[in-house]
């Protein structure tokens, strides 16, 4: 059976949108993109995937816009067919997930064991635990993490230092958001040393008061810094939200479940005009990101908490930003439509509370485990069913991420080839 790709429609376009809304806002205060976000003709002018038109010598829909569901009868069940057709191989699995788990194969005495083992699939879930509590597996766990968070080396290992420490101790990965003390921690000689981030906010937040992400990620209007925490822990890039389709007098409507004049620009108040609708619709990414980005704004470009607001504006001269600029007068913070975040501690609370920052995480060990790409950057985006099988993992073992990276490795679709 041929194997089918699609392209997603919605997918290309949200990517048109995501250039389009960034703008000059999105660029670092020297001018220019970010290196990683592709022009609006690089997307439109992308070659396209070529497509299968057939699934076991049968015609199959070549529709890009077309997604198959797990209700579709016939289709659905030829998939599962297929899906069922794999075999166990624990012998397989076991040296993909030594090599992932720890970075190298297993040995001879742990084959011949899993080999003779009169229960493998005993044996081999077994062997995952011993795995999980070996050495090597918490470099693994960091270059994991260094992946995930782009970022790592020297002083930017402390973010990912902090994640993989919250999975090594069997803590709750929330505490990335949510956590007041020893969110900065070192690594040296195979351990953690517990250490604050000091970074002078008035109160601490996990990584999102680390100075290291927040310089790493200093730009205009602390979008980039908004993006990362989106794209890192929602898994989605922006638009964020979406609601009712409203006619706000441009090409296309606008989206977002916030009110339009939400936000600053030429209809309310502010020096950069994001209502702008002469092309995309700047608002339907930044009724979110505009709702963000003054909680993170009071970082300086060494990620030093500032009592006021230091982040600079892409407008002639670059002049510091104001809160205007994100949000007309009275208008508050929040992390989603509905979800108020007055500080940095709320903003991680109310991550912390998101299902869909569970799943993200439970897509990214699942995409860990299988060698997929990036849920985001690579478009690598994981069914539903398996992250909801993963998610309710991780709310059963109190979010002790552990629990889900041992369903994952042990998993139907980990171990059948």
């Amino acid at each position: 059976m041929k194997t089918r790709f699609m392209v997603l429609g919605s997918m290309v376009l949200g990517s048109t949108a995501l250039v389009g809304c960034q703008g000059a806002a999105m660029s670092s205060p020297g001018g220019g993109t970010p290196s990683d976000v592709p022009t609006v003709d690089a997307v439109i002018t992308a070659p396209a995937l070529e497509l299968s038109t057939t699934i076991d010598g049968e015609p199959a829909p070549t529709d890009p816009d077309y997604v198959p569901t797990p209700d579709e009868g016939e289709l659905s069940d030829r998939w599962r067919d297929e899906l069922e057709r794999r075999e166990v191989d624990y012998q397989s699995a076991l040296r993909v997930a030594s090599m992932r788990l720890r970075g190298d194969l297993p040995t001879l005495l742990e084959i011949r064991f899993l080999e003779a083992a009169p229960d493998q699939r005993a044996a081999y879930e077994a062997m995952i635990d011993d795995f999980l509590d070996d050495p090597r597996f918490v470099q693994q766990l960091r270059l994991f993490w260094r992946d995930t968070m782009k970022m790592g080396g020297g002083n930017l290992d402390t973010a990912p230092n902090f994640a993989a420490q919250l999975v090594v101790e069997n803590r709750p990965i929330t505490e990335l958001f949510t956590a007041t003390d020893g969110n900065c921690p070192t690594f040296a000689d195979g351990a953690f040393s517990s250490a604050d981030c000091n970074s002078g906010a008035p109160s601490q937040a996990g990584v999102l008061t680390d100075p290291a992400v927040m310089r790493h990620f200093f730009s205009n209007l602390a979008f980039r810094r908004v993006r990362w925490i989106q794209e890192t822990f929602a898994c989605h890039a922006f638009p964020a939200e979406v609601g009712e389709s409203t006619d706000v007098g441009g090409v296309s409507p606008y989206t977002a479940p916030w009110d339009f004049e939400s936000i600053s620009g030429s209809r309310t108040t502010g020096r950069v005009d994001f209502h702008d609708t002469s092309s995309v619709i700047c608002a339907n990414c930044h009724a979110t990101m505009n709702h963000v980005a003054p909680l993170v704004a009071n970082f300086d470009e060494d990620g030093m908490w500032d009592d006021g607001v230091s982040v600079p504006t892409p407008l002639e001269g670059a002049p510091m930003a104001e809160r205007t600029d994100w949000l007309p007068e009275g208008e508050g913070t929040a992390w989603r439509f509905g979800v108020p975040a007055n500080d940095l501690p709320a903003l991680g609370a109310a991550m912390a509370a998101d299902p869909s920052v569970h799943s993200c995480i439970a897509a990214r060990v699942h995409n860990w485990a299988m060698g997929h790409g990036d849920v985001v950057d690579q478009l690598a985006i994981v069914p539903r069913a398996v992250t909801e099988r993963l998610s309710a993992t991780l709310r059963a073992s109190g979010f002790e991420l552990r629990a889900v990276i041992y369903d994952a490795y042990t998993s139907d679709d980990f171990v059948r080839f």
